[in-house]
């Protein structure tokens, strides 16, 4: 199994975590699909998204695989009056990832991150490693600890 910068980063923190690698499938790059190859619940299985705040600038969001961001929300936890998407050609020159392989770990600049309170319903949730078809298992206490996440409501159904 390849080690990724987001793997190397919580091995230089002694951290916790499983790697868990799957089959990719260019067509579908869902939470909802990485959700089934890894045998976990979307709801457990995290997406990260990358936005931009009109005040604080690149912002990320990890939010459940089957949840949508709710931008408001983000938004007014980040200090921003209006947050917005980035659009996918910017996602790989801002994190130093590809869409459907973006970690909160382990990105090329440091930026604020905010994780959907519901990750602490599981004793373990799904992050991407980093590279497409790899995931990251790790507790959502660890995921907190090594980045300085702020925990809050920001996925809606």
């Amino acid at each position: 199994m390849k080690k990724t910068n987001a793997a190397r980063y919580l091995d230089s923190l002694k951290m916790d975590y499983k790697l868990c690698e799957y089959e990719i499938d260019e067509s579908d790059l869902s939470a909802e699909s990485v959700a089934k190859k890894v045998g976990l619940p979307p709801e457990q299985v995290f997406k990260t998204l990358v936005a931009h705040g009109d005040k604080t600038g690149v912002l990320m969001a990890c939010i459940p695989g089957n949840a949508e961001l709710d931008l408001k929300a983000v938004a007014t936890v980040s200090g921003n009056k209006k947050v917005e998407m980035i659009h996918v050609k910017e996602i790989q020159q801002l994190t130093g990832y590809i869409r459907g392989g973006v970690s909160p770990i382990g990105t090329k600049k440091h930026y604020p991150i905010f994780l959907d309170e519901s990750a602490m319903k599981f004793p373990f949730i799904s992050v991407s490693a980093g590279a497409r078809g790899s995931q990251l298992f790790i507790s959502p206490g660890d995921l907190i600890k090594a980045l300085d996440i702020k925990l809050c409501k920001i996925a809606r159904s």
